[in-house]
């Protein structure tokens, strides 16, 4: 007895399978991008104060709590806010 293709259906259901999957990391990879693109560096051209630093950094744990980042963008940002934060000088 000799193996069993696999159906015309069965093919179609996994190239769809394949296609939603390739959409929805490429949304992925936008919205990230897009997450990514809204961190401000400076205000009117001034470094950011350490309050502003802190709200950004709450606002960047919201997104990620909401999913809206990824958790290596929701790093990369969080260690750039604090090293930032960090380099401030204390008054």
């Amino acid at each position: 007895m000799g193996t069993q293709r696999t159906t015309f259906d069965k093919l179609q259901r996994e190239r769809a399978k394949k296609a939603k999957a390739a959409e929805k990391r490429e949304r992925r990879r936008q919205r990230d991008q897009e997450a990514a693109d809204a961190v401000p560096t400076s205000h009117d051209g001034q470094e950011l104060s350490a309050a502003e630093l802190l709200v950004l950094i709450e606002d960047l744990h919201k997104r990620f709590d909401a999913k809206l980042i990824s958790f290596e963008d929701f790093e990369e940002q969080k260690a750039d806010l604090f090293g930032r934060l960090a380099a401030l000088p204390i008054e």
